[in-house]
């Protein structure tokens, strides 16, 4: 059966959907996008995943999309980064029976992507781009999709829209920020930018950008034309966002918690989603948000969770008739609810300085700082940088490891095959042979064995060729 494109591809395999969970780095796994669909998502968007290493590592590949079978999480797209086309494709096909669509993430502003060349700083390499989708398009069993971020001019964002048109993606989400539009330098998403190339292009569209509720969603769809919505950030904050509702946030905690349980993923995955979930209630309950940093097991989240749950019940039933909501928010701090990320002026008044002080102390600071050539760290870099004053945090001065000569991972300094230690092992077994660097010692051992195998063969060194082989698969079978 040929596969569909295009609307029929959005109306039978996507069930025409509307509501969108986009795809986020460590935040839009399994059970994740199982609370988001109880809640009105439509459809979801895997992790971004990275090709490379998607095709060469099988723990990565079951980790992240090979887990236990769950007919609930469909329709699903796979999102992958890449700058290689047959890389790329290679990855997708080994992705391809687990989803609906395979995405190119041509979006990502963030540092990381810089310095891995993919995401948003592949969208003036037209030629590159061509080739991949070109080469998925023709390969792959599932259609390709895309999601971009927008150039500063509308009739540059329009033709770009329609090289990857006619090269084979068959959907296309648009982000109405331009690369350079991240963290407190985010402003308001183009519209403008997303309604232009909706009426430029013939597939599916998506937007993204300035959800935070419901009615940001349908208001969207009206003035753009969209197919449909895709939320990020509002959807981490509310996860109920697209059935319109502002839940307690101890309800969605306790919901995703145990989900969790059937489905796990990494405790430090759980901690951050919960962080966004409690964000304000954190504000007021300072010393619960330093318990969440610490706890080390899913159960004792849980029990920071039945903690912020009592405080919260406790601090209403205390409220007085007709209090509003404090520090400008819509509802109560214990009622999920957008985050509206401060500008540089509000983040700068935050950290206690001017804006012409060094500029914007955000989690992004290092970024900018590689961007502008500040003297600006992250938080997390400063209080390293506390503990050891020497410390530098400039790439050129990293010390450049050699690679393995099979797989590319850093070498062993003392191997004697070159390699790191997972293909060493490997050649070291195969060959029977000693890598002292690396602490393997197969031949010795081998030899030892032979020595120990029986008192008879000793006093006789005139050892069989048959029992020579028998002596060599016993050892081996038994790990020497």
């Amino acid at each position: 059966m040929p596969k569909l494109r295009g609307e029929a591809f959005w109306r039978e395999t996507l069930r025409s959907a509307h509501y969108v969970v986009a795809p986020m780095v460590d935040q839009s796994e399994l059970a994740w996008r199982l609370l988001s669909r109880r809640h009105g998502a439509q459809l979801c968007y895997t992790p971004m995943l990275h090709a490379q290493v998607f095709l060469r590592d099988a723990n990565y590949r079951r980790e992240n999309l090979y887990g236990e079978a769950c007919p609930e999480d469909r329709p699903l797209i796979v999102q992958f980064c890449a700058n290689d086309p047959e890389v790329f494709v290679q990855a997708a096909m080994l992705a391809q029976d687990y989803c609906d669509a395979i995405d190119l993430n041509l979006g990502c502003p963030q540092m990381i992507a810089k310095r891995g060349h993919y995401g948003a700083f592949l969208q003036e390499e037209w030629d590159l781009l061509q080739r991949m989708i070109l080469l998925a398009n023709e390969k792959l069993s599932v259609p390709i999709t895309c999601k971009i971020r927008v150039f500063p001019e509308i009739d540059k964002t329009v033709k770009y829209a329609q090289m990857l048109e006619k090269a084979g993606c068959q959907l296309l989400t648009v982000h109405g920020r331009t690369k350079e539009q991240k963290g407190p330098l985010a402003g308001v998403a183009s519209w403008e930018h997303i309604q232009a190339v909706r009426k430029a292009v013939s597939i599916p569209v998506f937007a993204n950008g300035n959800i935070q509720c419901l009615s940001d969603v349908e208001e969207c769809i009206r003035k753009t034309g969209v197919h449909g919505v895709m939320s990020a950030e509002g959807n981490l904050h509310n996860p109920a966002l697209f059935e319109g509702r502002n839940p307690l946030v101890w309800e969605m905690a306790e919901e995703y918690l145990e989900i969790v349980q059937k489905y796990p993923c990494p405790l430090s995955y759980v901690r951050a989603h919960l962080f966004k979930l409690w964000h304000h209630t954190l504000q007021v309950y300072q010393q619960l948000r330093e318990e969440l940093a610490k706890v080390k097991t899913l159960e004792g989240i849980a029990d920071v969770n039945r903690e912020l749950k009592l405080r919260c019940q406790e601090e209403i039933a205390n409220q007085k008739g007709g209090e509003k909501p404090k520090e400008g928010l819509a509802f109560f701090h214990w009622i999920c609810q957008p985050y509206i990320r401060p500008g540089p002026k509000e983040r700068c008044k935050e950290n206690g300085i001017s804006g012409t002080e060094k500029g914007v102390r955000g989690k992004r600071a290092l970024e900018d700082e590689e961007d502008r050539n500040s003297e600006l760290l992250s938080k997390n870099k400063q209080k390293k940088k506390l503990r050891n004053p020497n410390k530098s945090f400039d790439p050129s001065l990293k010390p450049k490891y050699a690679k393995c000569d099979q797989c590319g991972n850093p070498k062993g300094n003392k191997c004697v095959f070159n390699m790191c230690r997972g293909c060493c092992k490997k050649r070291a077994f195969k060959e029977t042979a000693d890598c002292p660097g690396h602490g393997l010692l197969f031949k010795t051992k081998y030899e030892k064995s032979l020595l120990w195998h029986s008192p008879r063969e000793i006093q006789n060194p005139e050892i069989s060729w048959r029992g020579e082989v028998d002596v060599e698969e016993t050892t081996l079978n038994e790990g020497g």
